[in-house]
């Protein structure tokens, strides 16, 4: 079989210029310290969110949009044309959608915040055409996927949900004025699924297939047991999507079960990866993602309870907490503690002799600790906030994930400062 890491063989020809995926990195590590700070100051409302305008929406967005998509983007647009050999349609084009999406971004979320309908629609209508941009150089890259059918099946019905996602989240956008859904909640579930389960996560569930061999110098795991559980992954989707827009309780437990029978293929299929490789010092990136699949499926226990609720309890809250920052946003910044360092050290000049690379000097860089440790911490306060509706906790520990961020936020411009200078300090 296989190792992973052979899929860098002439990588650097097929890198794109440093500016285009970093900037996205750049805005991902911006957003999350907006979307920290605004939930800090709507964190009395954290607590009992049942949806509607205001600063948790607008929070929520800064992080599906504003953090996971743009990094999925720069993540994307670099790695699967390094992985297939097949190069973007034009590199204009993802700039194109920088420049659509980041601005989209920040007008939607400020009309969330302020209750604004014109910036929603403005905003609505940048972010879909940037991101149906995003999604057709997608398309061009996957059709010349044929030597990684599993990462190419993921990425496919992750285009597909981006697609899905887009389209119910425009339509939620005119609902405010138009009213085209009799049951808004619904589709909202509906589009949260298809956005956080369908796009993101099938991108997380993809890539793994890529990076976790890589990063553990293994060989990939099997075909058919991978296709197994992404055949029970695409029917825990369908079922979930459809479910929510039904309204169907039993649809939606079904899901539940389904995805939990994919999630436990999956993290079984990792647990292989990780006890064959040669790397066994896999440092702490790997504390974070290790987290990340620990709220994988204790996400989907807590969307169960969520239809057969407890009064008092806020799972359905907590569902979405852990689903967001639970899974996604820890298992993103698991994976961009690496791929930050790795991919700027591809563009640097080697170091001088007796020098670490960036990629090595990074692995333990003190803002990376600090920022493990504000964002597990808000994580288990926040958690606890919402089971106890007690918002003066989330209000605290809000604060401590967005001195985190601010952390983040550093490191990710001292690489950037680094490439700028093309020089390794």
């Amino acid at each position: 079989m296989k190792v992973a890491a052979t899929f860098l063989g002439g990588a650097k020809n097929r890198l794109l210029p440093p500016s285009v995926p970093f900037r996205f990195f750049a805005a991902a590590a911006a957003f999350h310290v907006l979307l920290w700070l605004v939930l800090a100051f709507g964190a009395s409302d954290l607590t009992h969110f049942a949806g509607g305008f205001g600063p948790t929406l607008a929070a929520i967005h800064l992080l599906t949009l504003g953090v996971l998509t743009t990094t999925a983007i720069g993540a994307g647009t670099q790695i699967l044309p390094v992985a297939t050999g097949q190069p973007l349609a034009a590199v204009w084009l993802i700039k194109l959608v920088f420049w659509l999406a980041v601005p989209g971004i920040l007008i939607l979320t400020a009309g969330m915040y302020a209750i604004a309908n014109s910036l929603l629609l403005i905003g609505a209508g940048l972010t879909t055409i940037g991101l149906l941009i995003f999604g057709w150089l997608l398309a061009g890259v996957l059709r010349h996927a044929g030597s990684m059918p599993v990462v190419a099946a993921y990425g496919w019905v992750a285009l597909a949900s981006l697609i899905g996602a887009a389209a119910l989240g425009a339509g939620l956008a005119l609902n405010f004025q138009l009213g085209l859904f009799h049951n808004q909640p619904a589709v909202a579930l509906a589009h949260m699924i298809l956005g956080g389960f369908g796009f993101m996560g099938f991108l997380v569930l993809g890539f793994s297939q890529i990076l976790i061999p890589m990063f553990a110098l293994s060989a990939v795991p099997p075909r058919r047991l991978s296709l197994a559980t992404f055949a029970a992954a695409v029917f825990a989707l369908i079922l979930g999507t459809f479910g929510a827009l039904a309204g169907s309780r039993s649809m939606l437990a079904l899901a539940a079960f389904a995805g939990l029978a994919a999630a436990g293929g999956h993290l079984w299929m990792i647990s292989r990866v990780l006890a064959s490789g040669l790397r066994k010092d896999l440092g702490l990136s790997f504390v974070l993602l290790r987290v990340g699949w620990i709220m994988l499926p204790l996400t989907l226990v807590t969307g169960l309870a969520a239809l057969y609720p407890v009064p008092g309890h806020n799972a359905a809250i907590l569902f979405g907490f852990l689903l967001l920052f639970g899974w996604l946003l820890t298992f993103l910044f698991g994976i961009l503690q690496r791929i930050l360092p790795f991919l700027a050290s591809m563009f640097l000049t080697p170091p001088a002799r007796g020098r670490k690379p960036i990629a090595s000097k990074s692995a333990g860089a003190v803002p990376l600790k600090i920022h493990a440790a504000c964002h597990l911490l808000a994580l288990i306060a926040i958690t606890i906030s919402i089971v106890t509706d007690n918002a003066l906790i989330a209000q605290i520990f809000c604060v401590v994930g967005l001195l985190g961020a601010v952390v983040f936020a550093w490191f990710t411009a001292d690489i950037i400062r680094r490439l700028l200078f093309n020089k390794q300090s």
